[in-house]
């Protein structure tokens, strides 16, 4: 039985021999021959591939990204700058609240400030106080506007420039405004009245009134006493964290 020559390989030139004529033609006729000359040997699959790694070469060449520069990790040095700038910006901030807080302690612990608050309450309630007083402007307001009204009727009785039908329409009108001016003048003296019986009990506590404005301005020193400790210990921190970036690394 004779040996088939048709293998599975048969057709094609052993690899050896298809470089040594793709040798032989680069030298005879170029490059471009070379690369054909060995294409059609090695057969068109070997051609294909050779013509895709050169694109796909070229393709990669020119798609390739610029290599990513990481940037330096932070320095000891990087870290205490960047903790003493935000000291230096945070102290100027404190020693303002600083001044300030001293200043409303001492307006709030002022004793002659509550007694000048106090003399000057007492003045404006002695003055409205005698405004609504029984004697006083206000109690006089109804008596007047009612005294003129009773006035204009008088006048009437004797009038002799309207007709009859006029002045009665007259007479009417002012009798309307006299009922409700009566009714007015009695809800201001109860209002009146009212009010300034607060104002003698509001002067015959002047003196626990006195001790309550002082408390009110203690309060006002404690708030300020408990906002100046938040600023202190937030400036703790960050002197912590400045004193912190000054020890070398491990220690």
């Amino acid at each position: 039985m004779k040996r088939s020559w048709h293998s599975p390989g048969a057709g094609r030139v052993p690899l050896a021999t298809a470089a040594a004529v793709a040798l032989m033609l680069a030298v005879s006729g170029g490059l471009a021959q070379a690369e054909y000359g060995l294409g059609s040997v090695l057969g068109n699959g070997a051609g294909k591939f050779a013509n895709s790694d050169s694109a796909g070469g070229g393709a990669a060449g020119s798609t390739a990204a610029a290599p990513t520069i990481a940037n330096p990790p932070e320095s000891p040095v990087d870290e205490f700058t960047k903790q003493l700038e935000d000291f230096q910006k945070s102290v100027p901030d404190l020693n303002k609240r600083i001044q300030d807080s001293a200043g409303a302690i001492d307006t709030s612990t002022d004793i002659d400030k509550a007694k000048t608050e106090i003399d000057g309450l007492r003045d404006e309630v002695g003055t409205i106080l005698g405004a609504v007083s029984d004697n006083g402007p206000v109690s006089q307001l109804g008596v007047k506007a009612l005294d003129h009204i009773h006035a204009k009727l008088k006048a009437l009785s004797t009038e002799t420039r309207f007709k009859p039908d006029e002045r009665q329409y007259l007479v009417d009108q002012w009798q309307r405004l006299q009922a409700q001016t009566e009714t007015a003048t009695k809800e201001l003296d109860d209002a009146r009245a009212q009010f300034a019986g607060l104002l003698q009990t509001l002067q015959s506590n002047e003196d626990f009134i006195s001790e309550l404005i002082e408390i009110r301005q203690a309060e006002k020193a404690l708030d300020v006493i408990r906002s100046l400790s938040h600023d202190i210990r937030d400036a703790s921190t960050q002197l912590n964290k400045l004193i912190g970036s000054i020890k070398p690394p491990g220690a």
